[in-house]
């Protein structure tokens, strides 16, 4: 199955316990997002950061809580992110957690793909329940 629309999201620096060296930028984050479209939907959640001496060149992992409905259907699951930049080309893994889905999204699975079209954040979303 497929769902689409829009998200809104906000990220607010968080106190970071690694340094990093050599010019690396080590950050935390924490993650607000809404959701719209066939996703209606609230989520929180964490990230962490690395940015390299070179331009475009950066990688991050994220954990976040999705809670709402789904294609109507109620419940939460979780997000897990993996995205690497490589000298501004980018590849992004953004995947449910094996069996955290809950309500009437117990048992989904699925991945996302987020595009960023003239600074508003879209989400295709394929899945299995």
């Amino acid at each position: 199955m497929k769902a689409s629309g829009e998200f809104q999201v906000k990220l607010q620096p968080m106190d970071s316990y690694a340094k990093g060296t050599e010019g690396i930028n080590i950050g935390r984050m924490s993650i607000d997002k809404t959701f719209s479209g066939d996703l209606v939907a609230t989520s929180q959640g964490e990230m962490l950061s690395a940015m390299t001496t070179v331009k475009g060149s950066a990688g991050y992992v994220a954990i976040e809580q999705v809670s709402g409905s789904l294609s109507g259907k109620q419940g939460s699951f979780v997000l897990q992110h993996f995205g690497t930049m490589n000298q501004g080309k980018d590849r992004l893994v953004l995947e449910v957690i094996p069996d955290s889905g809950s309500g009437e999204l117990k048992g989904l699975s699925g991945k996302m793909l987020i595009k960023i079209e003239n600074g508003k954040h879209f989400y295709e979303f394929d899945y299995e329940i």
